[in-house]
């Protein structure tokens, strides 16, 4: 049995230990003791080092809890250190959790249903149908309200039976490590945690969306938040620089920019329709109908398949018209027939694209499809050998 000091003391980040085991010729090692926090309820592993050799994971395995290394170790006993950035920003980010939960389930009654620690955020499910902007910011607020106040988080061990008071009640046995924010939150927990709502540092809360049946809300704490705000001042600073205007008129500016760019679009797509219009009659005349009367008109210069079916729109307007069109990324065939030309544009082109290895479909008029490279050639000829 490993005993696990990250239960008493969360800040303990040196020990001295005893090797009881080892597996993997001395790569998976066993201690009696240990500070490293294995992966647990959501919370990444600890990293550091054993002796010299670095920790890559530590793994719980119910009694014993084994660490993973990156080299043999042959020594009996040794010395393990904590990589202590990691280890209190894993604190920061669970006991923020615990606050945001209870916070949560104080305002609105959403209880978390799960959680997920992230190596940039952080997540949790709420039983909620959907949550509001404004509950959003109400948490967000009262959350970081409670970090001012700097109220105690202190550890505990109680039997389940007696355990009064959980946000969540524990379906374990026996004696339950119990984690509790004064005056707002007793939660059955393994983790490692912060002294004090002080020592989170601010919680802030980023994207939130409906997943199943459930809300998943995503926040960062601390340094994360600390950079995740900085991150967004620069970019809006520098968004606020390429359009030489203040950060408050950016809402403003941008829609106006957005509308400006649909109605330039529009017309470009307008401007593109008509010249395809005029290059398709180019096209369609400068091409000998075959014996049915049909003109086929093909075309490899491998634009965009959104060009390649305007213009085999504007040939299959056209009496007796058929156009076949490649493009290059991704490699493909545009189709397209006139009724009058006896043609099927989409059978047409499924029988080729079947002996080429591709893959495709539309409708008598209009069809398309993608090809392999090397058989785009062989898959023109199955569509022109019809």
């Amino acid at each position: 049995m490993t005993e696990r000091l990250y239960y008493l003391d969360s800040y303990l980040t040196e020990f001295d230990a005893k090797v009881t085991d080892r597996a993997e010729d001395g790569r998976r090692v066993y201690l009696d003791r240990t500070a490293f926090y294995p992966s647990s309820g959501g919370q990444p592993h600890d990293i550091g080092r054993l002796g010299d050799i670095e920790v890559a994971d530590v793994v719980d395995e119910g009694e014993r809890i084994a660490h993973v290394l990156t080299a043999p170790l042959a020594a009996q006993r040794v010395s393990g250190r904590i990589d202590w950035a990691r280890r209190f920003d894993h604190m920061q980010q669970h006991t923020g959790q615990h606050l945001l939960s209870a916070v949560l389930a104080e305002l609105d009654g959403f209880a978390t249903t799960s959680v997920h620690f992230g190596g940039s955020t952080s997540t949790l499910d709420l039983d909620a149908a959907s949550m509001t902007p404004e509950q959003v910011r109400a948490a967000e607020l009262r959350a970081n309200a409670v970090v001012t106040e700097n109220r105690p988080v202190s550890v505990g061990f109680e039997d389940a039976r007696a355990a009064a008071g959980l946000r969540k009640p524990s379906d374990r046995e026996g004696s339950l490590r119990i984690v509790t924010i004064e005056g707002l939150d007793r939660s059955a927990c393994g983790g490692t945690h912060v002294r004090a709502t002080g020592e989170i540092g601010p919680i802030l809360i980023g994207k939130v969306e409906r997943i199943r049946k459930a809300v998943r809300l995503e926040f960062v704490c601390g340094q994360r938040a600390v950079g995740r705000a900085r991150a967004d001042h620069d970019m809006v600073a520098r968004l606020a620089g390429l359009f030489s205007a203040v950060p408050d008129d950016l809402p403003t500016l941008m829609e106006s920019q957005r509308a400006e760019l649909k109605e330039a679009t529009a017309a470009r797509r307008e401007v593109e329709r008509e010249l395809d219009g005029l290059r398709a009659r180019d096209l369609y005349a400068a091409v000998t109908p075959d014996a049915a009367g049909v003109r086929w008109v093909v075309i490899r210069d491998g634009t965009t398949t959104e060009r390649q079916r305007s213009l085999g729109q504007a040939i299959a307007s056209l009496p007796g018209g058929v156009f076949v069109g490649t493009t290059s990324n991704p490699p493909g065939i545009v189709v397209a027939a006139s009724e009058d030309s006896g043609t099927d544009a989409a059978a047409v082109l499924r029988a080729a694209l079947s002996n080429a290895g591709g893959r495709g479909g539309g409708n008598a008029r209009l069809a398309q499809g993608t090809v392999p490279a090397e058989a785009l050639e062989r898959a023109i000829a199955g569509v022109l050998g019809r």
